[in-house]
This record gives structure tokens, sequence and C-alpha cells, in this order.
């Protein structure tokens, strides 16, 4: 079984990789953290975007792992990292259907209302869109 982690540094990602770590100790667990590129972008600000993406995936790259070492106690513990650009719930959902994944876990700061309207909600698309049953943490 194969437990995909939707990480982006927020309290509520802690607390989805926390909960797969206990709750799935024996389980493949993969962290994936998306690097959320904007769109919107022509000529020759698509360069500079390409170079600021890069330099971004090698920044979170090189912190990743130890950050996730930060959250979970047990320094044994194993698991994968990825790192993908694009739009978050996009990119979540993709990863589900192309590997393999039987279960995911995200986290969600629980907006409600116009805030959610407004802002959207990429733990929302995922639970609507995934192939696979998700886990909404708070």
């Amino acid at each position: 079984m194969v437990v995909l982690v939707a990480y982006d540094s927020s309290e509520p990602a802690q607390k989805a990789v926390e909960h797969a770590f206990v709750t799935y100790p024996d389980r493949e667990i993969v962290l994936l953290r998306v690097i959320e590129a904007a769109d919107g972008f022509t000529g020759a600000g698509i360069k500079l975007t390409q170079e600021a993406i890069r330099e971004r995936t090698e920044e979170v790259s090189a912190e990743f792992p130890d950050e996730i070492r930060d959250i979970v106690s047990d320094p044994d513990v194993e698991f994968r990292t990825e790192l993908v650009v694009g739009k978050p719930a996009r990119e979540i959902v993709s990863y589900a259907e192309e590997h393999d994944v039987d279960h995911i876990i995200i986290g969600s700061h629980g907006r409600s209302g116009l805030t959610r309207v407004l802002l959207g909600s990429v733990a929302e698309t995922v639970v609507r869109r995934a192939p696979v049953p998700v886990t909404v943490m708070r």
C-alpha cells in the first residue's frame, strides 16, 4: 500500500505527515511537495519564471527531507520525497493516478464561507477528483 501525503510546510500539512506515520507505519509513504507555478507569463517573463522555479526547486529539494525529519520523532522512519511543479490540486491528483497510490492524506486550513470561495480549497478539489480515498487533516 502506498500512502501519498501532500506537504506544503503548513501546520495542517505537518499534522498530515504525523498522521501518516502513526496510522500507516508499515506502508510506503510518499511525501509530495508541489512548487506552485504562476500563470500568465509571456515572452521574456517565461525565462525569468523558469529560472525562479529552478532555484525554488533546488532550495526546497535541499530542505525538504530535513524538514520532515523534524516533524517525525523516529529517526529510522522511511519515506520518499517527490517534488513537482504546477497547480497543487491538479498535481496531487495526477500523481495519485500515475503512481499506484492507495490513499491520500492532505492538510486543510478549514476555511469556510466566502474565504473558501475566494481562495479556493486544494483539499476540497483533491477530495472531489482523487481516484482513491482521501483523509483531510485540520
